[in-house]
Formats: C-alpha cells, structure tokens, sequence
C-alpha cells in the first residue's frame, strides 16, 4: 500500500511535472515534418515515426533531467530502472496512425508510479486542445477545470469506444464483439488513442471504453485519471486493467460492459 507521506510530498510535484513533460513533447509533434521516417513494428499496419523516438528521448531528457533518480518505461524502448522508487510509464505518441494521417486525437501519454501505484498522470492531446490530468486521491482534471465521469447511464442510451488491435486475427474477434454490442447501446465511437479513449470516459464525452491487447504505456496515465474522475477501470477478473482486456466506465456502465464482455469473450 502506498506510503501516505510519501504520498501528501511528491504526488504534486510529480503531477506538475507530468503536465510540464506531456505539454513539451506536445509542442514537438505539433512542429509535423513532412518525412515522417515510418517504419513498421508488430505487423505492417503497427507503425513507427521518427517523431515518436523524438518524443520519447524529449520525455526521457525532461523528466530524467529534473529527477535523475527516478526510472523510465517508454513504448520505443525507453528502459530505466532507477534508484528512487519512482517510474515513468511514458507513450510518446499514443494514436501515431492518427498522426501519420494528419489526423486529429493523437496525444502523449505520462504517467509516474511509485511502487507499482500510479500516482500522477497526465494525457495531452494537442490537435484537439485537450489536457487531461490526475493526481491520486487528488481529482482529475480537464484542462484544469475538474471533471466526473458520465453515471449513472443506462446501458441502451450509453456511447461506447473501442479500439482494434494490430493484428488481423485479433481484429476478427474484436469485430464479433461490436457486432454482438452495438444493437445494445446508443452507439460505438472508435476514435484510434487508447489513452484519449480512456480521458473521453474521465470527462464524460464517452460512457464506457473496452479495447483488447494493452499495454502499459497505453493505460497507466488514462486509468488514474478515469479512477479519480469517479470511474472504474478493470480487467475481466476485476482486477486492474492488462493486456487481456482494459473497461472502463462510470460504475453502472462499467459493470454492464464487465457482464456483457464475459459472456461474450
């Protein structure tokens, strides 16, 4: 369990920081060169930029240049493990298939943990002129204004997002499922940025979330800010959202979709 002390002294300042570091490497992937540098990852539709690995040193330089102490884990390979206690989970460019596209909604992702427990995160979506923000038993915030998640909704008038895997098989079974939902709720929003995906339900411009395949850097700063926004973020079991499955939501919606998706795995 987290050490209160340790909480009340470095939760702000770590929250700040966030902020600080999410905004600068905001500021970088606004400055959109015309040769991206892509490259491809996991499949060829997982793609990779030069500005991703831009961002991410940019991260690294920002938040290990006023904490050397602390570790960092980085979606482009970032891995630090630190003497301090404290980790950044850091996604430089969550939604890079939205930016190599020029698409708005893309974001950077930072979130520091103390123990293994998120503490402070922040998600900045520059493109659309969101910042979304949480310190842990603190709020959450929506460019500085506090926000709540959407509840209690009903399951029929909810909107939901997903999002789909990188994999085509993953994709067959991720497309059964929204075939099975989406005559049970208002409607479905795929909007292509896990942790924008997980803010939408913070702030309330969505009702749940559910996506397959996460990792880490996708959920850590999204998960704090839905939880301190009154919101429940889970996995099938019940425990803490994994690559197995991440549903979020306010807690009526959250519990439908928790019901829904393990009857229909």
């Amino acid at each position: 369990m987290l050490n209160v002390t340790v909480n009340e002294m470095i939760t702000s300042q770590l929250h700040e920081l966030a902020v600080e570091a999410a905004t600068r490497a905001g500021s970088l992937l606004l400055n959109r060169p015309h040769d991206l540098g892509v490259s491809s990852k996991s499949s060829p539709t997982d793609v990779v930029t030069i500005m991703d690995k831009n961002s991410e040193q940019l991260l690294q330089n920002f938040l290990l240049g006023a904490r050397p102490d602390d570790g960092i884990l980085g979606e482009e390979g970032a891995s630090i493990a630190g003497s301090s206690g404290v980790i950044w989970v850091v996604d430089p460019l969550d939604g890079t298939v939205n930016y190599l596209y020029d698409l708005p909604g893309w974001a950077v992702s930072v979130a520091a943990q103390f123990e293994g427990v998120t503490i402070a995160g922040c998600v900045h979506a520059p493109s659309i002129g969101r910042t979304w923000s949480a310190a842990r038993g603190l709020g959450a915030w929506l460019n500085g204004e506090p926000i709540t998640c959407n509840d209690p909704v009903e399951f029929e008038r909810s909107l939901i997002a997903t999002g789909f895997s990188y994999s085509a098989d993953e994709r067959l079974l991720q497309g059964e499922i929204v075939h099975r939902l989406l005559p049970q709720v208002r409607d479905i929003r795929r909007n292509g940025a896990a942790a924008v995906d997980l803010c939408n339900v913070a702030s309330g411009s969505v009702d749940g979330y559910f996506e397959r395949s996460l990792n880490p850097w996708d959920i850590a700063a999204g998960e704090l800010i839905v939880r301190e926004a009154g919101g429940v973020v889970s996995n099938l079991s019940g425990g803490n959202a994994s690559h197995e499955m991440t549903i979020a939501g306010g807690p009526a919606i959250h519990a439908r979709l928790l019901d829904f998706l393990r009857t229909n795995p």
